[in-house]
């Protein structure tokens, strides 16, 4: 029925079907929906499987920033899927962020989660990774909290799920968190002690974010420029994922903070294989505004205008590019009916400039074959 009507099946039977494979599965974070029939045609095309996700941020039940709601974000990945003819697909709920742990937090959360099934999300990302007990004596005490709340949120995907088969991310170590000495790296024994303490709640994760150098969005020199590098400690990464394995725990890394890195450099340079899952976020919306900016010039100047408008206040010393790039995600929802209502051609346009980029993503991560090799497990 699924290869019928195309919607998306569980993560768990793509992050399975791709073990022991030198792969990662692209995870596209699609804050402007339009460009996910050109992902979609190129996965298509390079027989390759993908993850369709936003994050707590991107949409919520008022619809965060990208002014999506679970619902709506759902009915587009859908139909886009559905238009291309594309069956390997996970629709995935990422950073299902707690920043503070209370009842009321984790409730609202739950509420989230509900409507995200609700929606017909097969994949769920729970982010507890604030909630680090920095006096802690031990990595159990240090993680104690996030491993309370990841496994509170785990039960009740479980439960609303009701039998089905879901994907399940978990986080240690929060992503981009920096100290006086720079990006705090994830531990071994951090990764490995919270798995193990989730296996010992019945909780068991597909797939694990690690803090390994990465960060989310663009990183600028100081005149405010984009600056293009491999910014993962892949040492560490590699480290965590064979210390995972010694310890008999079947759980991949899942790489945030792609954005900015070269894809020669990950062609050549990532763990494939350790790394099973790859977050690719602010680059679509890079690619979107791009083509806004040449298809619909006065759009796009209202766009800059806004953000720059409104965030200059709040990002003094730093240049207008810097203060665009990283604000000009809140426009999305201020602009969501002029963004969706623009002429066919340029629609075109965005669609076809994501298929490209997504051709190389998928060869760079090595994912071409991966849906054939997933529906081989499938009934």
């Amino acid at each position: 029925m699924k290869a019928q009507t195309f919607g998306p099946i569980p993560g768990s039977t793509i992050l399975h079907g791709i073990s022991g494979k030198k792969a990662i599965v692209m995870a596209a974070n699609v804050r402007i929906a339009t460009v996910a029939e050109g992902i979609f045609k190129a996965a298509k095309d390079t027989d390759s499987a993908v993850f369709m996700e936003l994050a707590r941020s991107e949409s919520d039940l008022k619809g965060g920033y990208t002014g999506m709601t679970p619902q709506v974000f759902s009915g587009k990945m859908n139909a886009a899927a559905k238009a291309v003819g594309f069956d390997i697909w996970a629709l995935h709920a990422d950073h299902i962020t707690i920043k503070k742990g209370d009842a009321a937090e984790v409730d609202g959360t739950k509420q989230l989660i509900d409507a995200q099934v609700k929606a017909g999300y097969t994949s769920f990302a729970i982010d507890a990774s604030h909630l680090f007990n920095f006096e802690g004596k031990t990595v159990r005490e240090e993680l104690e909290e996030n491993i309370r709340v990841t496994t509170d949120l785990a039960r009740h995907i479980r439960q609303k799920m009701n039998g089905k088969e879901f994907g399940l991310e978990v986080e240690v170590g929060e992503i981009g968190r920096k100290d006086t000495e720079g990006l705090v790296l994830t531990r071994p024994e951090e990764a490995v002690g919270f798995i193990k303490a989730l296996n010992e709640n019945d909780v068991h994760p597909h797939v694990l974010a690690i803090a390994n150098g990465s960060s989310h969005g663009h990183a600028y020199d100081a005149n405010g420029n984009v600056i293009e590098q491999l910014s993962i400690d892949i040492p560490r990464t590699k480290e965590i994922a064979q210390a995972l394995r010694d310890n008999h725990l079947h759980v991949g890394i899942a790489q945030h903070g792609i954005t900015g890195t070269p894809r020669d450099l990950i062609n050549l340079h990532f763990p494939k294989g350790d790394i099973i899952k790859g977050n690719v976020g602010t680059f679509w919306q890079d690619v979107a505004f791009g083509i806004l900016k040449i298809y619909e010039p006065a759009l796009y100047q209202n766009i800059t205008d806004w953000t720059l408008e409104k965030y200059r206040p709040t990002n003094p010393g730093k240049k207008d590019r810097q203060i665009f790039d990283g604000n000009c995600k809140m426009a999305i929802k201020e602009f969501y009916k002029e963004i969706y209502a623009v002429d066919e051609e340029t629609n075109k346009a965005m669609q076809a400039m994501a298929y490209a980029e997504s051709l190389v993503f998928f060869r760079a991560f090595g994912a071409y074959g991966t849906a054939s090799a997933i529906r081989k497990t499938l009934g």
